[in-house]
């Protein structure tokens, strides 16, 4: 069970971290610095906060390209796979209708 002392030591925590401001308006959010122009805050803090979000949106854009299409080569693949597999089937399916038909000839004779 938490004290009294401990849980608003937590609570404190948690409204420190969601009372830091926007973006590039100083100090990043996880403690360290932004650089100095993020430092400076204003119009270049917000500008180059602005900057980051869309580097990392096009790299994570650019990664969900590679991932889809490194999942549609897989795809392709398997299903030539299945194809194969389809062929080869098909071919035993055959050859064990020929040993039914030459078992039956033999019993026959």
């Amino acid at each position: 069970m938490l004290s009294v002392s401990r849980a608003a030591t937590r609570l404190t925590g948690v409204v420190a971290r969601f009372s830091t401001g926007g973006h590039g308006d100083g100090a990043g959010r996880g403690g360290g610095s932004g650089g100095s122009i993020r430092d400076a805050g204003g119009a270049f803090g917000k500008m180059e906060a602005a900057r980051e979000d869309e580097y990392f949106y096009k790299k994570q854009k650019a990664q969900l390209q590679e991932l889809r299409e490194h999942i549609q080569q897989e795809v392709d693949h398997h299903k030539n796979q299945l194809e194969n597999h389809k062929k080869v089937l098909d071919r035993h399916q055959k050859r064990i209708s020929e040993i039914e038909a030459e078992e039956r000839a033999l019993g026959k004779e």
